[in-house]
């Protein structure tokens, strides 16, 4: 049994060295998908366009308006002279956010009973950029009025009273980069579709070449041939995954905080299941165009929209949250985020490694009953 699953791997081997054009495909595909969606798929929102209409024109003002300044989120592309410019501003996109400091600006900040009432636009076309930018100003003022009743505190020499000392603490992500929690997620997916294309396209190749038939009537068994078939490709998943991490470390500053042995064994978990898929595919399609774009709609759309890769599993309605059960990049992405992110153990994600067993187990059984009532049929 050895010698034969050995020959077929090395059948395949040779026949996969001979398509110089899929070895670019299987190859320069996930590195390339990683880089596509690394710098162009982040929630950061940075450069905002700030319009600034300063009635006040003080120092103070200044100073006040330096606290966006000076940070990397804001970048002010106008000054303002009217209010009739506030509306051509943000009707034309020229500006994110407008800021409209009062008269009495300067006058108000001093006084304990009446502060300065200063006005925030917020272009609200795009929800979520604006939530985004409301925190940021929110940030920016908490920022600034700390650094404020400091100095004026200091100055008169009256001592610092505060109830509470609000200082957050994030972990596993302190920067917050949307790119570092967004990596996982893209492994899954990119994995996902190499593995279960390639192994579907690669049996499905022998239907159409007609050696199928050849294969089914010698002494090779169906589990021996879709292993032999299967091994080639499972490796090459593998290797496909190493390149994916060297790129997130080189580009994005991924680092694996967890176990590497932990992570390399939950990834041949999640291949299995993804080979198992490609399996499935190839009993159900019969020519490679087919198989082809049966692969890309099972694996490519539930693992960017149903996976938690980019929405919130938490957020969606009931019934679709069941749906997302069916696809395996949901759970692999959990034990990724755990392990690259959060350098956690298996204690905290068997559960998700006991469905990708089940899920493997599950489509490998409906491959073997589906071809067998194929050929009962023929």
């Amino acid at each position: 049994m050895f010698h034969r699953i050995k020959a077929l791997a090395k059948k395949e081997i040779k026949q996969l060295l001979r398509d110089k054009r899929m070895l670019f495909v299987i190859f320069f595909f996930p590195v390339f998908l990683l880089v596509v969606f690394g710098y162009a798929v982040n929630f950061d929102v940075k450069n905002i366009k700030l319009a600034v209409y300063d009635k006040n024109h003080s120092a103070e003002s200044r100073d006040f308006i330096n606290t966006f300044t000076s940070s990397k989120y804001f970048n002010i592309v106008k000054y303002l002279n009217s209010d009739s410019e506030i509306n051509d501003v943000l009707d034309t996109k020229k500006a994110q956010l407008i800021v409209i400091v009062p008269h009495d600006f300067s006058e108000k900040l001093y006084t304990v009973k009446d502060k300065p009432n200063v006005q925030f636009l917020i272009d609200g076309v795009d929800g979520n950029t604006a939530m985004i930018i409301n925190n940021y100003i929110e940030a920016a003022v908490n920022y600034y009025n700390q650094n404020f009743q400091t100095e004026f505190l200091s100055r008169t020499g009256a001592k610092v009273s505060m109830p509470v000392d609000f200082r957050p603490t994030f972990w596993y992500n302190p920067d917050l980069d949307t790119t570092k929690f967004l990596i996982p997620g893209l492994i899954a997916m990119i994995l996902i579709i190499t593995a279960a294309m390639t192994v579907s396209l690669s049996l499905v190749r022998e239907k159409e070449k007609g050696t199928i038939e050849q294969i089914n009537v010698s002494s090779i068994k169906i589990i021996e041939l879709l292993v032999g078939k299967a091994f080639p490709y499972l490796i090459i998943a593998l290797i496909n995954a190493g390149f994916i991490l060297i790129a997130g470390n080189l580009m994005f500053n991924v680092t694996v905080k967890g176990s590497l042995i932990l992570l390399l064994f939950s990834t041949l978990i999640f291949l299995s299941s993804a080979v198992s898929l490609g399996i499935f595919i190839s009993v159900i399609a019969d020519t490679q165009q087919i198989a082809f774009s049966v692969a890309t709609f099972i694996t490519l759309l539930p693992s960017m929209l149903l996976s938690g890769f980019v929405f919130p599993i938490n957020n969606m309605p009931y019934i679709i949250q069941l749906i997302t059960n069916l696809t395996p990049v949901k759970f692999f992405i959990i034990v990724l985020r755990a392990i690259i992110l959060k350098g956690v153990g298996l204690e905290t994600f068997w559960p998700q490694i006991v469905y990708l067993c089940l899920f493997t187990t599950i489509f490998l059984i409906l491959a073997y009953v589906v071809q067998r009532k194929k050929e009962l049929s023929a």
